[in-house]
């Protein structure tokens, strides 16, 4: 406990700035959020940001708890206004459009899987397990459900956005449209839980996880990918950071306190994968130079490069295996298993 609220000590103390004057615009509804973890001894002002991403007006801070160390925004949008923060250009739901004709690429040569292997990346690495019930939390507009269908899963999704559960549905794929916490059950157990980058925007992640272990069979992994607050480039760039993306980041999570949170929420942190690229680097960079009044080629580059790397991010490959071994990507993909109830 006295750990965590001396690191958060340090690192306020290196971003010490005036008291400021948060607002959200009239449309937007903030509320106070305690830590979910139910800690009761106060929380550090780390620093305050705001929407670098549409450029959305608004302004927020970051806390991080005195007792357990669990980062977050606070105040907040409150669940009914955080539709103002998600355009319907939000990244996630263009880059993932699902195409019906996308070709079923099952077997391979063992040559490729070994390369596969070898360059994995771990966005979305997965334990090999048969195929059997999938269901992916924030599927966006359903290109991996789409993968995981031609695999031989059945798969289920759910997704907030009208537009990207519509597209997803065009492609033929079965999406629940609305919040998770709001989602029916779906009748049968799932062998395999994912969801890429969406934990750290559920406003009771707690809640969350208890749902999707009841949806759960008992053998189930739950794979999660999340940004890593304890990379040094949240230190670096800190409002300026790629992946701090306020207010639409909620939580902003460690490998340490998303084990808590995990396991708050029936669940037990089995693996961590930190994920072998720099789009956090290149992307806080970008951020930081432009707010700062740069602008140019490279500034633009930089800033573009998380959307935009696809095959550049095996150019850094070498440099990102180095970071990754450190936990210093600033992404990381973990595997959970339930808690059993015995």
């Amino acid at each position: 406990m006295k750990n965590a609220g001396n690191k958060c000590i340090n690192v306020k103390n290196r971003f010490r700035e005036k008291p400021e004057k948060l607002f959200a615009p009239p449309q937007v509804v903030t509320e106070d959020n305690p830590c979910i973890l139910g800690c009761n001894s106060g929380d550090t002002r780390l620093f305050s940001g705001c929407d670098l991403l549409h450029g959305l007006p608004g302004e927020y801070r970051v806390v991080c708890c005195n007792d357990c160390g669990l980062t977050r925004t606070n105040p907040r949008p409150a669940p009914e206004s955080m539709s103002y923060y998600y355009p319907d250009d939000y990244g996630p739901y263009q880059g993932t459009i699902a195409n019906p004709s996308w070709p079923m690429r099952v077997s391979s040569s063992a040559v490729r899987r070994l390369a596969r292997r070898l360059l994995e990346l771990n966005v979305q690495r997965l334990p090999v397990i048969p195929p059997a019930n999938m269901l992916e939390i924030g599927c966006a507009s359903g290109a991996f459900l789409q993968q995981m269908k031609h695999k031989g899963w059945r798969v289920f999704g759910i997704e907030y956005s009208q537009v990207a559960s519509d597209n997803a549905r065009a492609a033929g794929l079965d999406v629940y449209t609305g919040a998770l916490e709001d989602a029916p059950d779906p009748g049968w157990p799932f062998d395999l839980i994912v969801g890429w980058m969406v934990l750290e925007h559920l406003h009771d992640p707690v809640a969350v996880l208890k749902k999707l272990g009841n949806w759960a069979d008992k053998n189930a992994w739950l794979v999660l990918s999340v940004p890593n607050a304890g990379s040094a480039d949240f230190t670096l760039f800190h409002r300026y950071g790629y992946a701090l993306q306020l207010p639409n980041h909620l939580y902003h999570y460690t490998p340490k306190t998303l084990a808590k949170v995990l396991y708050a929420g029936g669940w037990r942190l089995e693996k961590v994968y930190h994920q072998r690229l720099l789009s956090n680097w290149f992307g806080g960079m970008g951020q930081m130079l432009y707010q700062k009044g740069y602008n140019n080629r490279v500034v633009a580059w930089m800033k573009n490069y998380p959307s935009q790397a696809g095959k550049l991010h095996y150019l850094f490959f070498p440099l990102s295996v180095v970071l990754a071994w450190f936990g210093q990507t600033g992404r990381m993909t973990v595997w959970a298993r339930r808690i059993s109830d015995d």
